[in-house]
């Protein structure tokens, strides 16, 4: 943080800005219609800094802008890192090993296939490209707010990535209730899940943690067994993000040193540390160490911290910046969502039926 006494009390203003903010995106999520969509107080942060920033933003003192970046990135990466005390190593082991596979497969694959697509085939810029894969691949808006800091990329493509992840994943909520009920539940043959199956069908495919949550909820008489097992899924793409940065990062350094190296500075090996220390949370997490209701308060402060970090983030998004882009982002995107429903489909069941 800067030692200018000026700056100091810009950066702190601009951090108060945001977490006011933050705060009424946290009431807003929690009123009935709005719980009701599952949208999240993540979801409703960006969309209020992003209304923000293209209406009121020339009015905020310039001084505070160096707070509203310090909550976009460095609030970021610590809310990242605490952000394992949502998961345990036992909680992966429960779902066994065909959760683990379908967790695996899906991840990557969608991350291979949208970023493929995106930048090759549909034009778009590699880090937008990327961002928007893996906020389908892993784990929604935290993905893609866990990717941006690998890839350096500016708020703006942060923004639409998570745009496209509010989208399809909200679709996804609505649609995989009714396909349990109408073509899979009494179906016979290859179409038929059992509620198990189906929970590691939902976690393995569908974007946010809460979308995952409210998926086997809006399933008249679901069991137990499927909303652990997706949830338990979920869990486990959710532990993925680490090693999956850490590949990003290899990779982005191949990718440099391929084109020789007259790229971009960013383009250096990137070793997301945060990512590295959100595993050994993890691994503290499992030990339970901690009474559950302290876990319980570190998650909802870790859900405010990466509120603001979402509402800094919209705070950076002009519209101005989106020109060019056209459709490219909805046609991504939208492969993606085609490839997790049905081809998460097909590999659920083929590695299930192993």
């Amino acid at each position: 943080m800067p030692f200018s006494p000026n700056k100091r009390k810009g950066t702190l203003s601009g951090i108060l800005f945001v977490a006011i903010f933050a705060t009424a995106a946290t009431f807003i999520s929690t009123l009935a219609p709005i719980h009701a969509l599952g949208l999240s107080p993540l979801v409703i942060g960006i969309v209020m800094g992003i209304f923000y920033a293209n209406t009121l933003h020339n009015q905020m003192p310039q001084a505070w802008q160096s707070g509203i970046t310090f909550s976009g990135k460095k609030i970021l990466r610590f809310a990242i890192v605490i952000y394992g005390f949502r998961i345990t190593f036992q909680q992966i082991a429960e779902v066994g090993l065909d959760g683990f596979l379908v967790s695996l497969i899906m991840l990557s694959s969608t991350l291979i296939l949208g970023s493929w697509l995106g930048y090759k085939i549909f034009g778009m810029e590699k880090d937008t490209s990327i961002l928007t894969a893996s906020g389908a691949s892993v784990c929604g808006a935290a993905a893609v707010l866990a990717t941006e800091p690998v890839l350096k990329a500016e708020e703006y493509k942060t923004a639409i990535a998570v745009s496209m992840v509010v989208l399809f994943g909200t679709i996804s909520m609505f649609l995989y209730p009714v396909m349990y009920e109408t073509l899979i539940k009494d179906a016979v043959g290859f179409l038929h899940m059992d509620p198990r199956t189906f929970g590691i069908y939902v976690g393995g495919t569908i974007h946010e943690v809460a979308q995952v949550v409210a998926v086997p909820a809006s399933v008249p008489g679901a069991p137990a067994e499927m909303a652990n097992a997706a949830v338990i899924v979920k869990m486990t793409r959710v532990i993925m993000i680490a090693p999956m940065l850490i590949v990003l990062g290899l990779y982005l350094a191949w990718s440099a040193k391929k084109e020789g190296g007259a790229r971009d500075e960013k383009m250096k090996l990137v070793i997301p540390w945060f990512a590295v220390y959100f595993i050994m949370v993890a691994g503290f997490n499992s030990l339970h160490l901690v009474p559950e209701n302290i876990v319980n308060l570190i998650n909802q402060v870790d859900t405010f911290l990466l509120t603001m970090a979402m509402t800094a983030l919209g705070m950076g998004t002009i519209f101005a910046k989106f020109k060019g882009l056209g459709l490219a982002p909805l046609y991504t995107a939208g492969s993606m969502f085609i490839w997790l429903v049905v081809g998460g489909f097909i590999i659920t069941k083929v590695v299930v039926g192993l």
